[in-house]
């Protein structure tokens, strides 16, 4: 049996329609569904309770945060694998057979993710390698955007993931989990309340000597962002935060500085491009304004933030 788990957050709508998803694309997969609400405030939970009566529900009194909400669940599911699954992720047919091959098929991988796809069916790009101090480096010096793709230096997020890989990671919004793997390693780092738990999680996978890997046959749908679409500017403060965490326990202080450090070089260096690109591509102009302020935001930001904690 499979665990499917969802964590629901004011995504009353999008997680009624993963749920349909679930049901309507098991494949002869046998599932049970385990739904963690975090304190929703738009019916969520009613609405789940009511349409998915077979669902386990449990209803958090607070926002308890995407990973501690994923660990509950876990700690009560009884599936020899998990799929956790963004409520604003929907299974396409053929999709939990794929992932189930690679773990039958590959006694060593720990974790498997899908082909993402946005709305419109366009690549969603999932495969990653660990954020260090090297790699944000290398992409404040756009030496990882003219390197190889899946060489060393390259960047996978320029590579067509119309492939098999073993990334170093891929994102969590669909993600196949061992039930051993979990038994082994345990669930993500509450410290995380949202973002980077993902990373964080499948780098401790991967130290304990699991492969990470990704499968194109599978594919998923993926909005993104739809929990917190109504607040960006706490968003983005959990989305740093998380990373200065992360970079603080894998890399250490100095290694967050660095990082720190790369991004407001990056930053300096790629302003005044997108500012003459801003001139002369009319067209182009509200993606590169809105580019060219979160960028200008990071600079006050991280520079800023690089003399404290």
């Amino acid at each position: 049996m499979l665990s499917v788990i969802i964590i629901s957050f004011n995504t009353r709508d999008t997680t009624l329609k993963c749920l349909r998803s679930v049901f309507a694309h098991q494949d002869g997969v046998a599932v049970e569904v385990i739904v963690v609400d975090n304190a929703s405030a738009d019916g969520s939970a009613d609405a789940i309770a009511t349409e998915f009566p077979q669902v386990v529900l449990i209803r958090n009194g607070e926002n308890a945060g995407f990973g501690a909400a994923n660990n509950v669940a876990m700690k009560q599911g009884k599936g020899d694998n998990f799929l956790l699954l963004n409520s604003d992720a929907f299974l396409t047919p053929g999709a939990l057979p794929a992932m189930l091959k690679v773990l039958e098929d590959q006694p060593k991988v720990g974790v498997v993710g899908p082909r993402l796809l946005n709305a419109d069916g366009s690549l969603q790009r999932s495969c990653y390698r660990f954020p260090s101090p090297g790699v944000a480096w290398r992409e404040a010096l756009w030496i990882s955007a003219v390197a190889p793709a899946t060489s060393v230096l390259g960047d996978l997020r320029r590579w067509g993931h119309d492939k098999p890989l073993h990334p170093e990671w891929v994102i969590g919004a669909c993600m196949m989990v061992r039930r051993g793997v979990y038994e082994m390693v345990g669930g993500f780092d509450p410290k995380f309340f949202m973002y980077a738990e993902e990373t964080d999680w499948q780098r401790r996978i991967g130290d304990a000597g699991w492969e990470i890997a990704f499968t194109p046959v599978a594919q998923v749908t993926h909005l993104g962002g739809a929990s917190g679409a109504d607040d960006k500017p706490k968003i983005n403060k959990y989305f740093f935060d998380s990373g200065d965490y992360y970079y603080r326990k894998h890399h250490g202080v100095l290694g967050m500085y660095s990082a720190r450090t790369a991004v407001t070089v990056g930053g300096v260096l790629r302003l005044p491009l997108w500012g003459i690109m801003w001139l002369v591509m009319p067209k182009r102009r509200a993606k590169l304004a809105a580019k060219i302020r979160l960028r200008a935001w990071l600079i006050r930001r991280r520079g800023g933030s690089a003399v404290r904690t």
